[in-house]
């Protein structure tokens, strides 16, 4: 596996690292409530939680500003309502923890203080029809009240004048440059060049510019290997179930390989010669 390859998962990546900073967290904060103008940095509590659901690189983010917890699922390239689940998924486990941490008895007679939520999606994707918000009940239920229902926020306009619109640039730079230079340094590189000359995430790419590099490289091809184990696994459930037919003898090699495409006839021929040993 070669070090030159771009690391497909890029824009998580940087998303994390880049709004992991308390500066860059508060910048973000800021352009979601410019209202509120003498929020600190010391007032940001950030509650971003790590291997939780399946995912191990779970790299969504939460933070808490005041009475307010804010969640951002990561950007998403590929548009899915799933966001509206992950979201709602995601702040519950926040409201969790947040419970445990502030010691709050759920089966005491005293109201617990729980912070106001606030979902949001970054999306960096090409579709052209983006909706401001989506919602549990609109989006899953066709409009149906509920007795829950939660909304997400999309955030998808190119701005150089705040850091949102800067990632969301920075994105689509880099899915420009993926296109000309496919998954390689040089479209890493490009991305870079472009976005510091147009004074995009500058700051941010000059004073992290190796560790940017490093974050959007390469070093274990992730997507190749979800690749050969899931043909694995496919593999071994096509030869199980071929033996069984072979085993329960009513059907012909030929007819199998219609029923098991995975396997070619000689594979069956090999499979048929194991079993009847």
């Amino acid at each position: 596996m070669t070090k030159n390859k771009a690391k497909h998962t890029l824009k998580d990546s940087v998303f994390t690292d880049l709004f992991q900073d308390k500066k860059h967290m508060l910048a973000l904060y800021k352009t979601l409530h410019p209202e509120d103008v003498n929020v600190s940095e010391d007032e940001i509590i950030n509650v971003t939680l790590k291997h939780i659901l399946i995912n191990g690189d779970y790299n969504d983010l939460g933070f808490m500003v005041g009475d307010r917890l804010l969640i951002l699922v990561e950007s998403q390239y590929t548009w899915s309502d799933n966001i509206m689940a992950r979201g709602l998924l995601y702040c519950l486990y926040t409201y969790d923890n947040y419970l445990k941490a502030t010691k709050q008895n759920l089966y005491s007679s005293k109201r617990i203080t729980m912070p106001k939520p606030e979902l949001y999606v970054i999306y960096v994707g090409e579709r052209k029809d983006v909706p401001d918000t989506i919602s549990l009940s609109e989006n899953y239920f066709g409009g149906e009240k509920l007795s829950i229902d939660a909304e997400v926020k999309i955030l998808y306009h190119e701005d150089e004048d705040n850091i949102i619109g800067q990632y969301t640039i920075f994105s689509k730079v880099y899915s420009e440059q993926r296109k000309r230079y496919g998954n390689t340094k040089a479209a890493v590189s490009e991305t870079i060049r472009i976005c510091k000359d147009r004074n995009v995430l500058k700051a941010y790419l000059e004073s992290r510019e190796q560790e940017v590099m490093d974050i959007m490289m390469m070093l274990y091809d992730d997507d190749w290997i979800k690749e050969v184990y899931e043909k694995e696994i496919a593999d071994n459930a096509a030869r199980e179930t071929a033996k069984r037919l072979i085993q329960i003898g009513k059907m012909s090699l030929e007819e199998i390989a219609v029923c098991v495409p995975a396997l070619t006839l000689d594979e069956l021929r090999e499979l048929e010669a194991q079993v009847i040993k």
